[in-house]
Protein backbone atom coordinates (compact mmCIF):
# COMPACT_ATOMS: atom_id res chain seq x y z
CA UNK A 1 0.00 0.00 0.00
CA UNK A 2 1.23 3.39 -0.85
CA UNK A 3 2.04 6.27 2.16
CA UNK A 4 0.56 8.71 -0.70
CA UNK A 5 -3.06 10.08 0.77
CA UNK A 6 -4.67 12.42 -1.14
CA UNK A 7 -5.59 15.52 0.47
CA UNK A 8 -9.17 16.83 1.19
CA UNK A 9 -10.45 18.26 -1.92
CA UNK A 10 -11.43 21.48 0.40
CA UNK A 11 -7.55 22.52 -0.21
CA UNK A 12 -8.06 22.31 -4.05
CA UNK A 13 -11.05 24.29 -3.41
CA UNK A 14 -8.86 26.59 -1.10
CA UNK A 15 -6.64 27.16 -3.59
CA UNK A 16 -9.19 28.05 -6.32
CA UNK A 17 -10.49 30.63 -3.55
CA UNK A 18 -7.42 32.02 -3.50
CA UNK A 19 -6.37 31.87 -6.67
CA UNK A 20 -9.39 34.27 -8.02
CA UNK A 21 -8.61 36.56 -5.19
CA UNK A 22 -12.69 36.05 -3.65
CA UNK A 23 -13.46 36.19 -0.24
CA UNK A 24 -15.27 32.88 1.27
CA UNK A 25 -17.79 34.72 1.74
CA UNK A 26 -17.94 36.07 -2.12
CA UNK A 27 -17.47 32.25 -2.71
CA UNK A 28 -20.11 31.35 -0.53
CA UNK A 29 -22.91 33.55 -1.62
CA UNK A 30 -21.74 32.49 -5.74
CA UNK A 31 -21.87 28.64 -4.95
CA UNK A 32 -25.16 28.92 -3.30
CA UNK A 33 -24.43 27.75 -0.22
CA UNK A 34 -23.65 29.18 3.77
CA UNK A 35 -20.38 30.56 5.09
CA UNK A 36 -20.53 28.01 7.02
CA UNK A 37 -20.23 25.22 4.93
CA UNK A 38 -18.02 26.33 2.67
CA UNK A 39 -15.42 26.75 6.11
CA UNK A 40 -16.00 22.98 6.78
CA UNK A 41 -15.56 22.28 3.44
CA UNK A 42 -12.42 24.29 3.35
CA UNK A 43 -11.45 22.67 6.56
CA UNK A 44 -11.76 18.97 5.57
CA UNK A 45 -15.10 18.74 7.83
CA UNK A 46 -17.32 18.10 5.72
CA UNK A 47 -17.22 16.08 2.00
CA UNK A 48 -17.46 17.96 -1.42
CA UNK A 49 -21.09 16.40 -2.09
CA UNK A 50 -22.79 15.92 -5.46
CA UNK A 51 -24.94 19.28 -5.30
CA UNK A 52 -22.01 21.21 -4.13
CA UNK A 53 -19.76 19.91 -7.10
CA UNK A 54 -22.82 21.00 -9.77
CA UNK A 55 -22.26 24.41 -8.31
CA UNK A 56 -18.56 24.15 -8.97
CA UNK A 57 -19.33 23.74 -12.03
CA UNK A 58 -21.96 26.02 -12.67
CA UNK A 59 -19.33 28.55 -11.61
CA UNK A 60 -16.81 27.52 -13.72
CA UNK A 61 -14.32 25.63 -11.34
CA UNK A 62 -13.97 22.42 -13.36
CA UNK A 63 -16.23 19.81 -13.61
CA UNK A 64 -18.79 17.88 -11.20
CA UNK A 65 -17.01 14.15 -12.35
CA UNK A 66 -13.41 16.25 -10.93
CA UNK A 67 -14.78 17.07 -7.59
CA UNK A 68 -16.93 13.99 -7.10
CA UNK A 69 -13.57 12.04 -7.87
CA UNK A 70 -11.20 14.17 -5.57
CA UNK A 71 -13.83 13.25 -2.68
CA UNK A 72 -14.02 9.64 -3.60
CA UNK A 73 -10.38 8.84 -3.99
CA UNK A 74 -9.71 11.02 -0.28
CA UNK A 75 -12.53 8.89 1.11
CA UNK A 76 -11.14 5.80 -0.21
CA UNK A 77 -7.96 6.66 1.31
CA UNK A 78 -8.83 7.33 4.54
CA UNK A 79 -10.79 3.90 4.29
CA UNK A 80 -7.72 2.27 3.47
CA UNK A 81 -5.70 4.00 6.70
CA UNK A 82 -8.40 3.08 8.91
CA UNK A 83 -8.50 -0.70 7.98
CA UNK A 84 -4.44 -1.16 8.15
Amino acid sequence: MSAYYPTHPGGTLRDCISDSEMTVTDTARKLRISRTTLYRVLSGRQPITANLALALERIGWSNAEFWMRRQANYDLAIARKNAA
